[in-house]
């Protein structure tokens, strides 16, 4: 594999290098919060393809305080690195699910460093409000990662999302009304979608213009529901080949200023069931430059054609 073909989209880190004039690293936190999917306010069995950690990657113990979070990740993170700035990043499970107060004082204790200078919360579009999208937009570069993967109800019912797109919708323009960027989660490949749905979700997002998409491939972890369905033969998983093609095709329709936070990841490597290729992330990454390269195209290719 050529890894010295330039990549043909807008990475999130280059964004970030460009706005603060040096690299910028998140550091992720855990602040223990739960999921109405989950806790049975929703639903008790949670989306099919969620694990019991909230598909959180990596090992943060939502017994240390955040302020001690922070900390030991900018201690790790400068000599591996050479960072001097990062961004918090809010992730495990549904980051906006709680009262106001807790909210307030998760997300400042984020800020105990001098060396924060944004915060990025992933939630579910279910769960903001005014208030909460007015505290958030109080900080210092605001993200907010919503999951919609799909803009199919239909599909949304089927992996037991437990809202539907109108309701993404309405939390997506509230949020961009007080300044607030937005990273919209995709996943590539779930039940039942064809290619024809998969774009269909792409031209979506090209008429929403979010600031950023994360990108995601159906992937089977270990206890889930989807694990059910996978050990039934009932689930039909992408080739790293048909992922990458597909993910360029939607490339090539989003908005060229849209920032793309991710394309490839190894996850919960010790609970991964299936497709194996993903840990593989730099592999794939690389074949998502090449394939662009042999097409000749880039992201927002075929923006300005529709």
């Amino acid at each position: 594999m050529n890894t010295k073909i330039n990549t043909r989209y807008y990475k999130f880190s280059k964004y970030l290098e460009e706005k603060f004039g040096t690299k910028v690293y998140k550091i992720t936190l855990d602040a223990g919060f739960s999921c109405p999917n989950r806790d049975g306010t929703i639903s008790s069995e949670g989306c099919i393809f969620c694990d019991e950690q909230g598909s959180f990657s990596l090992s943060h113990s939502s017994l240390l305080p955040i302020r001690e979070q922070v900390k030991e990740a900018i201690r790790n993170l400068p000599a591996r690195y050479n960072a001097k700035k990062f961004l918090a990043y809010f992730q495990a499970y549904t980051n906006t699910y709680g009262s106001l107060n807790f909210l307030k004082k998760t997300y400042d204790e984020a800020f105990s460093d001098d060396r924060i200078v944004g915060i990025s919360i992933g939630t579910r579009p279910d769960c903001v409000d005014i208030k909460k999208i007015k505290l958030i937009s109080t900080y210092p570069n605001p993200w907010i990662e919503y999951g919609l993967q799909s803009v199919h109800n239909k599909t949304l019912k089927l992996i037991n999302r437990g809202h539907d797109f109108e309701t993404f919708l309405r939390s997506y323009e509230l949020t961009k009304k007080f300044d607030i960027k937005v990273c919209v989660h995709v996943i590539l490949g779930l039940p039942d979608e064809t290619y024809d749905d998969m774009i269909q979700t792409a031209l979506t997002l090209q008429k929403l213009r979010p600031d950023g998409v994360k990108f995601h491939v159906l992937t089977v972890l270990r206890g889930t529901k989807l694990h059910e369905l996978y050990l039934q033969n009932k689930l039909k998983l992408m080739s790293e080949d048909e992922y990458c093609n597909i993910l360029c095709d939607f490339l090539e329709l989003l908005p060229p200023d849209t920032t793309i936070h991710r394309t490839a990841g190894t996850g919960l490597i010790d609970e991964l069931i299936a497709p194996l290729w993903v840990k593989n992330k730099f592999e794939t990454q690389n074949k998502i430059d090449l394939f662009l390269f042999e097409r000749q195209t880039h992201q927002g290719f075929k923006y300005n054609l529709k």
